[in-house]
Parts: C-alpha cells; structure tokens; sequence
C-alpha cells in the first residue's frame, strides 16, 4: 500500500492503527479503544515478524479484539476503580442529614423547602413556614424530610 508516494508494509498501518486508537482513547476516555488498539499493535507486531498474508491479518485482528476487550472488561470488573466521591453526581443524595428551613408550608405531606438558594419540593410532616426540618431522603426530585 502507499501513502503520499511511499510504500508500506502492512505491518505499519497496524501499528498507525493501533497509535491512532491510543490517541482517541486518550481524547475520548471509555476504556475500550486502548483494548482495540492493543489488538492493532499485536497484529502489526505478528505481521511484522511472521509473514502473514493480509487476510490473516484481519483474522488475527478480530480474535485480538475479541480476546483484548474480554480480558480487559474482565479485569475491570475485578478491580473497580474507587471513586474519591460516590455522590459527585446523585445531588439529592448529597443532601441527605442537612436542615433546611420550610417556606411554603407542609400540609397534607406536601410543601417547599430551601436549600441553599434553591426551593425544593418536599414531603414529610406538616410543618409551618419558617420551620427548621432534616432532608432524609429523596424520591426523584422531591425530598423527603422529618420534623427535628
């Protein structure tokens, strides 16, 4: 095959293949084009060293791929990275034990709390406005909150 007049063995686009998945993994993170890549880079390594026809190439290719993306979720799942956070993302989780102050009245279970600078809808107790009551929980986007 050529490029820009130049000829080269199909060993080089492996290994271009397997440096330009390396890249998108680095831009795009998901932990699933390295293991592609991976596979790119052992096919261009065994094309490189064993003369392969191109067809079985692609062959190895595809079991690489196969093989790389198996182990790789395996080992993934085995060793699950620890997130310094869990509730970065579960907003009415992180509000859980605070105390918020009712400004629109809780009667028949239902009414408004302020949190921060953010009106919340709430169910819990009847309460008056002005009140001080304890976020235990959430149900969607509606927290569940007690009397203190």
């Amino acid at each position: 095959m050529a490029l820009f007049g130049m000829v080269l063995e199909p060993h080089w686009w492996w290994m271009a293949l397997a440096l330009i998945l390396g890249i998108a993994e680095i831009i795009a993170p998901g932990v699933f084009l390295i293991w592609i890549g991976a596979a790119a880079l052992i096919t261009g390594l065994l094309a490189w060293l064993l003369p392969l026809p191109v067809p079985a190439q692609f062959v190895v290719f595809a079991a690489g791929a196969v093989g790389a993306v198996y182990v790789g979720r395996r080992y993934l799942n085995q060793h699950p990275t620890e997130s310094a956070d869990p509730l970065l993302n579960d907003r009415t989780s992180r509000l859980i034990g605070r105390q918020v102050t009712v400004i629109e009245a809780i009667a028949g279970g239902e009414g408004k709390v302020k949190v921060g600078d953010t009106v919340w809808l709430a169910n819990g107790p009847d309460a008056a406005v002005g009140q001080r009551v304890t976020i235990v929980g959430a149900d969607g986007n509606r927290l569940r909150v007690s009397a203190e």
